[in-house]
């Protein structure tokens, strides 16, 4: 896609702003930093739309905890159309952790990632949102 120029006027708090938040996570240059400012926010209003999109659940469990792989299975297959793929990683003895990378609406996804998360095991769960190709 080809890159377009534009001016911005900002008030010099703002730019200031810009310039820390362009140091402190290493971006080469101002436009870098916006774009990844403004990918964030169509990010967001895509999911508060309820749009088709794409993301992550990353899952910290005790794999000792009751019988939380059969309801996580049982979950998953309920959303069998959303899930794309999972991997699953051993981090100690009792430990495990499980990305499983999904795509669909937002409020689907939304009721997945609730569901996962809130079973008895589990230490973390978290919610990646993404956005799909352009």
């Amino acid at each position: 896609m080809a890159q377009v120029r534009f001016g911005v006027s900002l008030d010099e708090d703002v730019l200031s702003d810009l310039d820390d938040f362009v140091a402190e996570h290493q971006f080469p240059n101002r436009s870098q930093a916006i774009r990844h400012l403004v990918e964030n926010r169509l990010v967001e209003n895509n999911w508060n739309k309820n749009e088709l999109v794409s993301g992550a659940i990353v899952l910290l469990y005790d794999h000792h905890k009751g019988d939380i792989l059969v309801k996580m299975n049982e979950i998953q297959h309920d959303f069998y159309k959303e899930i794309l793929s999972s991997q699953h990683f051993h981090v100690d003895h009792d430990n495990c952790l499980e990305i499983i990378a999904i795509k669909g609406k937002a409020q689907r996804l939304v009721e997945l990632s609730k569901q996962l998360i809130g079973l008895k095991g589990v230490i973390h769960g978290k919610l990646v949102t993404s956005k799909l190709g352009r």
